[in-house]
């Protein structure tokens, strides 16, 4: 047997060991009162089905933005966010019978529980045939990594407080009972009981120094797992129900459902005799104060992180007082800004803007079409200081979700920039890049300093080539490695040519009046943008990015004759040129308010392309490997 095969083959023992303990310690029965608790004999359709009212989805508080304190345990709450990693599978009782000491039986639901419920003197009959046992998943999800700030403060307006859903809220005065009051919760036999020891060792690292060196407890950082720890996000262990397989790392979700904040969760509060795995406990069981739980019974996923433009929130009053102008005038407004932005260059707004509305639309085996990866090169020196900087503090107030990585020698050698596997927790670790679709990144190579790229540093740059690339982020299972598809624009800022890869590599075109003017025109650019103007700029890029665009029979054969007459031209030109022209037409005809290629739009963009190739010829030849 193959080294992978055994080590999937010990992975697949090992999930089944976990379900067998997930019983024994999830499915705890709590003592509660039962006639102040949530009707659980209510059917769950009942309350999916009045979700569809897009008004009782809006009375939901956020718990992105609502204080824990001000919440009651089993109230129902919404979580937007990413998710970050699946957990293993959970079995769980969905009905059982409860009896008590008179003799008499009760059928109880324990969907949506973390807690089995009992009152005085009940006990569960494990045994009795009216016992349902259920599947559920654990997504633990966090809030949208580089999330800006305009985003947030307008995602905490649309949260209701939390008194609008008083009549919602199910007082919880639940205590797990002791470990000496499961044993009719015993699902494993003496041989189970060695198998479960043997699987879990065969998991663990076979170096005892290692094992030994394990921190006993786990950190508040390393629990939440924020992919971009200088900007900490927010978790949530969401368990749903259903349509398991709809769920995708990394995508974007809004789940409504019951709020679970038991102290009993903690593992703090879990006899630990029998466990093999300390690390893995904290990790599954971390306290509901610092990860909440939340039993979804609601899902929308979400094609976009601009909460103007979102259903699923109810906007506030002054949200639409003004009338939106024409997408042209919006257009021609946005593109002025960049260019003041961009040393009064034209051309280079003209990529900025279409970088910007840029997305990844259609996949094949070799290509991710749509991709529009940029290279700003040639920047002059006497504003590298301070400018990079500050042109991405205009394009946050522009972007939902962005992120700003300074390529400095010290981040590259010591940050953590693709999600690994960590088996000691069975928790995925993630890395900076491992963000939501249509995160922007920007990467600043003007940071770097002369020094040696040590071998995570070298990784670091592989990384980022495979995501420019591919928009692929490869996960680390130690054992193997898997590629998730991303939708990340990327954004490289650099004096010269960079030395990652990119689709379009354009050299600034500065006027010497705009860069001794710069600092001003900046302050003119941050003036320009008033509220009003933001809110326009920004549904118009989100608007244009999922736009509709299509290409006639009769504009294909246009473009097949000019691409023949570009080769008779010039014999370098290859079908990687053609794709570059067909997406940057489709984007400039997307920014200007269209929704199919005409020849106009096509002449453009061949123009376009012409002179930022003669930009690139007019530079310093270099080693670094770059496409056109």
């Amino acid at each position: 047997m193959s080294l992978l095969a055994r080590n999937r083959q010990q992975l697949l023992s090992f999930g089944c060991c976990y379900l067998r303990i997930c019983l024994k310690y999830i499915l705890m029965p709590c003592l509660m009162d039962v006639a102040s608790t949530f009707n659980s004999q209510r059917d769950p359709t009942e309350l999916k089905e009045s979700l569809k009212d897009l008004y009782a989805w809006h009375a939901i508080p956020l718990l992105n933005y609502t204080p824990l304190h001000k919440l009651k345990d089993q109230c129902l709450v919404r979580f937007r966010g990413m998710i970050q990693d699946m957990m293993d599978p959970e079995i769980y009782l969905e009905c059982y019978e409860v009896k008590s000491t008179d003799g008499n039986k009760r059928v109880q639901h324990g969907k949506y529980h973390d807690c089995l419920k009992l009152a005085a003197g009940e006990a569960i009959d494990y045994n009795a045939d009216s016992n349902v046992h259920g599947e559920r998943r654990t997504l633990f999800v966090v809030s949208v990594p580089g999330l800006n700030d305009w985003t947030k403060q307008h995602e905490s307006k649309c949260s209701p407080q939390p008194q609008l859903v008083s009549q919602t809220q199910w007082p919880n005065n639940a205590k797990k009972r002791t470990l000496d009051d499961q044993e009719a919760m015993e699902v494993e036999d003496d041989n189970d009981a060695a198998l479960k020891r043997k699987c879990v060792e065969t998991t663990k690292s076979t170096s005892d120094d290692a094992t030994a060196a394990a921190p006993s407890v786990l950190g508040s950082e390393y629990l939440i797992n924020s992919p971009l720890p200088s900007r900490p996000s927010m978790a949530c262990m969401v368990k749903v129900y259903e349509d398991f397989d709809s769920y995708k790392l990394n995508s974007l979700v809004d789940f409504v459902g019951i709020l679970s904040v038991d102290p009993s969760l903690d593992a703090a509060t879990i006899d630990t005799e029998g466990f093999d795995s300390l690390s893995e406990l904290q990790a599954t069981h971390p306290s509901p104060f610092l990860i909440p739980r939340l039993h979804a019974f609601g899902v929308r996923q979400l094609p976009h992180a601009n909460p103007l433009l979102d259903k699923s929130l109810q906007q506030p009053a002054d949200a639409g007082a003004s009338e939106d102008p024409s997408q042209s005038s919006v257009h021609k407004d946005l593109r002025m800004l960049l260019k003041l932005c961009l040393f009064d260059d034209d051309l280079a707004a003209e990529y900025l803007l279409s970088h910007l509305i840029s997305s990844v639309y259609s996949r094949s085996e070799m290509q991710s079409i749509g991709k529009f990866a940029l290279n700003i090169c040639n920047l002059p020196k006497d504003s590298l200081a301070e400018y990079t900087t500050k042109l991405y503090q205009v394009l946050e107030l522009l972007l939902p979700a962005s992120h700003y990585l300074p390529m400095t020698l010290e981040t590259m050698n010591t940050a953590a920039f693709a999600p690994k596997k960590d088996y000691e927790t069975n928790k995925l670790v993630s890395g900076m890049l491992q963000l939501a679709p249509h995160t922007h990144l920007v990467l600043d190579e003007t940071c770097m300093q002369q020094g040696k790229l040590e071998a995570n540093g070298v990784h670091a740059v592989q990384h980022l080539a495979h995501l420019i690339n591919s928009q692929e982020l490869k996960c680390d299972f130690q054992y193997y490695q898997i590629d998730y598809h991303v939708n990340i624009p990327v954004l490289v800022l650099s004096e010269g040519r960079s030395m990652l890869p990119s689709d379009f590599v354009l050299p600034i075109n500065a006027d010497t009046k705009a860069v001794q003017l710069l600092d001003e025109s900046l302050k003119a650019a941050h003036h320009y943008l008033q509220p009003a103007r933001l809110q326009q700029f920004r549904k118009y890029l989100t608007l244009a990015r999922i736009s509709p665009f299509n290409v006639s029979d009769e504009h294909t054969e246009m473009i097949q004759q000019d691409f023949v007459d570009m080769r008779k031209a010039n014999s370098k030109s290859n079908a990687d040129d053609l794709h570059g022209l067909l997406v940057l037409s489709r984007l400039l005809g997307i920014a200007r308010g269209k929704d199919a290629l005409d020849k106009e739009t096509w002449q453009l963009a061949t123009e376009f392309e012409a002179k930022r190739r003669q930009r690139l010829q007019a530079l310093p030849k270099s080693a670094a490997q770059i496409r056109n």
